[in-house]
Parts: C-alpha cells; structure tokens; sequence
C-alpha cells in the first residue's frame, strides 16, 4: 500500500489557532524520526470553529520555538467533511470536540480519539485545556501535555498503518 493512500493524521481544537497547529508540529518533528511509511504521513489540523486564515497566536509560537519547532506560518482552517473522511486517525484536544464531530458528521469518523486518551490515567486528564488568552505558561502546560502523549500516539498510529497495509 502506497503510503499517499493512508490519509493524513489530523489534530481539532475549537479555534485551530493554539492547541491544534501546536499538536501537529509537535507530531510531525516525531514522526521524522520514524522509519517510513509513519515518516512521510501527513500532518493537518484544524477547528470546529476556527476563522480561516487566522494566524497561530503568538504564545503557541513562543511555546513551540522554545523546543526547536516553528508556527509563524501557520493559518487556521476550519474541520470539513474532507478533512475528517481523508484522515487515518482524528485526535481531539477535549471530549467536547470529540463530541461536536460525532454529532456534525454522519456517519461519524471510525478513528476519533483525544489526544491524551492513551496516557491519561484518569479521564479528567484526558483533556488539554485551552490556553488562548492566558500567559506563556499556559501555552507551555498544554505543550508539555502534548510532548507526553506524542509516543502514545506513535504507537497507536502505527497500529492503523498496520492494520490498513493489511487490510483490516
């Protein structure tokens, strides 16, 4: 199977301007560790109710330049029907998303998770709030929630890739 033919990985939070773009370059710096064909995945996200073309806010891109990565050009986009049918797997930041996408889209997606659904050992955990608004240090929290997910969510997606190439 041609690697093209998985779909690409796709990061939603509300507004696609901090938690979701941040996810994503945080995914996609991992994923070019990683032995093909994880490494030539495709990396998206997107908002429930993002302003298309809104720029990443500046302190999600303080708080990825700090660990080397970059947003400066990054422009919001909106979750469309395209974007969820295309995916290999959807993870959320909240259970709300979650539940706004099961509820807009029918059939719902097969592979909608949260982010932090695979490390959370207590649901409540489960969640990466929104910083938009709040201080660096906030920005930073969810990063760092991210960061910890990240090998979770190579394992899982290496998983479907698995489970795609043969088949099932």
């Amino acid at each position: 199977m041609d690697h093209n033919d998985l779909g690409h990985i796709l990061f939603v939070c509300t507004g696609n301007t901090c938690r979701s773009p941040m996810a994503a370059a945080l995914f996609r710096h991992a994923l070019a560790a990683e032995p093909e064909p994880l490494k030539s995945l495709e990396v998206k996200s997107a908002g429930i109710a993002a302003m298309d073309g809104a720029p990443a806010s500046p302190n999600a891109i303080e708080a990825v330049r700090k660990v080397g990565l970059r947003l400066d050009t990054h422009r919001a986009t909106s979750l469309t029907r395209d974007l969820v049918d295309d995916a290999l797997a959807i993870y959320c930041m909240t259970e709300s998303h979650r539940q706004v996408i099961q509820m807009r889209f029918d059939p719902p997606p097969k592979h909608l998770y949260l982010m932090r659904e695979f490390v959370a050992r207590d649901p409540a955990d489960a969640d990466i709030p929104d910083p938009v608004g709040q201080a660096i240090a906030a920005y930073e929290a969810a990063r760092d929630a991210m960061v910890e997910a990240i090998p979770s969510l190579i394992e899982h997606v290496r998983r479907l890739v698995a489970e795609a190439a043969s088949g099932d």
